[in-house]
């Protein structure tokens, strides 16, 4: 059977829905509880999918006396019955992350060593706990984390100064809980799956430092108001460093590369060869993008690495730089696409998709987008120059207006972004 443009985009959007199924937390979060406890058992998180993290664990012990509170993203609550929801701000936090992160410190402490705390870790989380430490107001860590945001760091330097600035990241509410056991149930959205950088690690131990912390936004050239800059001198109180924390432990319920690998499963259903390139992809995206049109144009000349008809996969989370100058409406992987798209120039035989597992790619109402051989054609014939649209970051009006946006609403899971590139 030929691949003509229905059949192409109906598997890219199957390949993309795979590997947003294989992190469902109601699939996957059962198998990995520990044995329910002698004493209490209280039940904290943060995330993109701690309610319907905390409701699969309800569902999976249903005559446990659960208790706790966890916090989501603003619209990714879904009922639960022993476990309180609460909402706050993401990417940018707000007052309500500040008082859940509170409620959070505050139902761990005075415990005893036969309770249990299950904490319930997942991408968003670091936004959702802005528990400033001592001395600092919400409004420094606002401002740090919108200057992080448009500067291009990496999503581990960005945890490293969150961890620094905070009363509950980095291992503190780990230890605010002792001599309670805690488990920590993680939905990996980091390259490499570090349960220290989901969420920055409340509950884990925290081997990055203060002068880390410091060196990260001398690095890109961010001057932090007095306040912050008091606080990131005060070695003398650091995060709980590896082996300091022995009653935690810690499971991962739910990665990039076991979305992949499903992903790469409906491929080969579909007639094609799969090849995951990497779960921990990270750079530019638009660069990124312009990289993987090399790959597959040599798929397409070569059949190398592999002959098509094929599929190239990969994970990870890339980075979207802005500039001085003003920025239109986008998010890493519709910028990702368009650059690929202008590197492809129309070639013939390769569509893509990419897309954020969390069905919200930055701050837009989209997972991400789909990219045909027409693509370039497409938009200029509606009156849009895709490479100005590339240098204003507006790549999310580009494929509203071309009718090619990948819409998922909230998947209430998220393991970082999906890439797929079809090679006909």
């Amino acid at each position: 059977m030929a691949w003509d443009d229905a059949r192409a985009r109906a598997t890219l959007r199957a390949v993309f829905d795979a590997g947003v199924a294989a992190a469902d937390p109601r699939v996957v979060l059962a198998r990995h509880l520990p044995a329910p406890p002698a004493g209490r058992c209280v039940v904290v998180g943060a995330g993109k999918s701690a309610a319907v993290m905390a409701a699969a664990l309800e569902d999976a012990w249903p005559d446990a006396p659960l208790e706790g509170v966890v916090v989501t993203r603003y619209g990714h609550a879904v009922p639960t019955r022993r476990i309180e929801v609460l909402e706050s701000s993401h990417p940018v936090p707000d007052a309500n992350g500040e008082a859940a992160a509170h409620r959070i410190l505050v139902a761990v402490r005075n415990l005893g060593p036969d309770d249990l705390v299950i904490a319930l870790m997942s991408g968003g989380a670091s936004a959702l706990l802005p528990l400033p430490a001592p001395g600092l107001a919400l409004a420094d860590k606002q401002a740090v984390n919108r200057a992080l945001l448009a500067s291009g760091a990496t999503i581990a330097e960005m945890n490293c100064v969150r961890k620094h600035l905070s009363a509950i990241k980095g291992g503190r509410l780990a230890a605010a809980a002792a001599p309670a056991r805690v488990v920590t149930l993680a939905i990996s959205d980091v390259p490499g799956d570090d349960f220290a950088i989901i969420g920055s690690g409340p509950t884990v131990p925290d081997p990055t430092t203060f002068a880390q912390a410091r060196a990260i936004l001398a690095k890109y050239g961010i001057t932090p108001s007095p306040q912050v800059a008091a606080r990131l001198v005060r070695d003398d109180d650091e995060t709980p460093k590896p082996g300091s924390l022995p009653h935690t432990e810690a499971r991962m319920i739910a990665t990039p590369l076991m979305a992949l690998r499903a992903a790469a499963d409906t491929a080969r259903a579909a007639g094609l060869a799969p090849l995951i390139l990497g779960d921990a992809l990270e750079g530019e995206s638009r660069e990124l993008g312009t990289i993987m049109a090399g790959i597959a144009r040599s798929v397409r000349a070569h059949a190398e690495p592999l002959a098509p008809p094929a599929l190239l996969l990969s994970g990870g989370e890339t980075t979207v730089t802005i500039g001085s100058g003003p920025a239109g409406r986008g998010g890493r992987n519709t910028e990702f696409l368009l650059g690929l798209a202008l590197a492809l120039a129309g070639d013939s035989g390769i569509w893509a998709a990419a897309g954020d597992t969390d069905g919200i790619d930055g701050t837009e109402h989209a997972a991400g987008a789909i990219v045909t051989p027409d693509t370039l054609a497409r938009a200029r014939a509606a009156g849009l120059d895709p490479a100005a649209i590339l240098a204003g970051h507006d790549s999310y009006s580009l494929f509203s207006a071309l009718g090619d946006l990948i819409r998922t609403g909230p998947t209430l899971t998220n393991v970082n972004d999906l890439r797929a590139i079809l090679i006909a």
